[in-house]
């Protein structure tokens, strides 16, 4: 599994979000974006990463970064996990997992002492161009929206040193 890093550019996608319509990450062009890719809707870990990220939309929206969610999810449950939770930003519904394969977050897991494949819970965070501002991997449901602030604050520091 091939890692994305800072400055790569973040890879293209088309995917269905929870009500149907088509989302393309180029759709936020000149906007930042906080993609955040989480294992299965409506469980515990990931009800908190997006409860988390719901609850911090506006402060997101201030600072002009979108939110967006993927899971191998199909696009009911996603709309399922929206409405129990008010979610309010785009879940996008990856079933074939080619998505998360390009941004390096499918890969080997364990549970019990069982292996298999799947989503490995991670968040990037990306500019007005597309590129990678910063790639969080293994990020902790609580930990995705600091590490994003964090990351947005350093991105703003450099940009006014210059």
């Amino acid at each position: 599994m091939a890692q994305l890093q800072a400055g790569d550019l973040a890879p293209a996608f088309e995917l269905l979000d929870q009500e149907g319509n088509t989302v393309r990450l180029a759709d936020f062009r000149g906007k930042k974006v906080l993609l955040f890719f989480y294992p299965k809707a409506l469980t515990s870990g990931c009800t908190k990463q997006a409860c988390s990220v719901r609850d911090a939309r506006l402060e997101l929206a201030e600072l002009g970064v979108a939110a967006l969610g993927i899971s191998p999810d199909p696009v009911d449950l996603q709309k399922k996990f929206d409405a129990k939770h008010s979610l309010g930003f785009p879940l996008l519904s990856d079933p074939d997992h080619a998505v998360a394969q390009a941004y390096g977050v499918w890969g080997e897991k364990s549970m019990y002492g069982k292996k298999y494949a799947g989503i490995i819970r991670t968040a990037f965070l990306i500019d007005e161009q597309g590129r990678l501002i910063q790639a969080f991997y293994k990020v902790s449901p609580e930990q995705t929206v600091p590490q994003a602030r964090a990351a947005l604050a350093k991105a703003t520091e450099r940009v006014m040193a210059t």
